[in-house]
């Protein structure tokens, strides 16, 4: 399996959470939950490679530090998320044949299980594996082989609209849901749901070295939800 990690420029990233966060402070967790998706992959056993696909001026130190393979997306020619990974997806096939599985990188949460329960998902059926968000509209992850590459189709409505899309290249399709894949943070709300996932998971990991025992993590706390900041301070995790 190859994985696809698309990434806009940071300085851009989680523009929905300024209400929370200040600008460098959104590029820091971004970057946090980056590093975080990178290192459950690049651990994995069954992930052969992790291109990033980015216009970010770091992200070819990113991959660097993790042993992924950077695709600059000027280089492509074209813009826009599914253009771009549409290219992405033709580059990497153009040498090979493996499946392919394409993932956020706002995926904190993610854990090497989820990663196997996708590979052999994908594996059984050799179709489509469609990981969706919470509110099981949105595709968080897809996992393809060459001969069943649907049209990808991310965005509003993605996860039926990949349905779809497997279905007119008559491929079987299987949507996975994890508390790994499915939650991606992009509103305020999220982050709530990340410190208590966080303090489940009790791993260590850049997210959660951000957001406990920080002064970042208890004004979020604060300003998110009062009780919180009580239990994170009760509660903290090693790092």
């Amino acid at each position: 399996m190859h994985a696809i990690l698309p990434l806009k420029d940071l300085v851009a990233a989680k523009s929905r959470l300024g209400g929370v966060l200040r600008a460098p402070e959104r590029r820091a967790l971004m970057q946090a939950m980056v590093e975080d998706v990178l290192a459950v992959l690049a651990g994995h056993a069954m992930v052969e490679s992790v291109t990033v696909v980015s216009d970010d001026p770091g992200a070819a130190h990113l991959c660097n530090a993790f042993g992924a393979d950077y695709l600059d997306e000027r280089s492509l020619g074209c813009s826009g998320l599914n253009p771009v990974l549409e290219a992405t997806v033709n580059t990497l096939l153009a040498s090979a044949d493996d499946p392919l599985m394409i993932l956020h990188g706002d995926l904190p949460l993610l854990a090497e299980s989820d990663v196997s329960a996708v590979i052999t998902a994908q594996a059984a059926t050799g179709g489509v594996v469609i990981g969706c968000d919470r509110a099981g509209t949105g595709t968080n992850l897809l996992a393809f082989a060459a001969g069943s590459r649907p049209r990808l189709c991310f965005g509003v409505d993605s996860c039926a609209r990949h349905q779809q899309a497997a279905a007119a290249v008559a491929a079987p399709f299987e949507i996975l849901r994890s508390p790994g894949i499915g939650l991606d943070v992009d509103e305020p709300q999220d982050i709530l749901l990340l410190l208590d996932g966080l303090r489940e998971q009790a791993r260590k990991s850049e997210t959660a070295a951000l957001l406990f025992d920080t002064t970042l993590g208890r004004r979020l706390a604060l300003a998110l939800d009062p009780a919180t900041v009580t239990d994170i301070e009760n509660r903290k995790i090693s790092h």
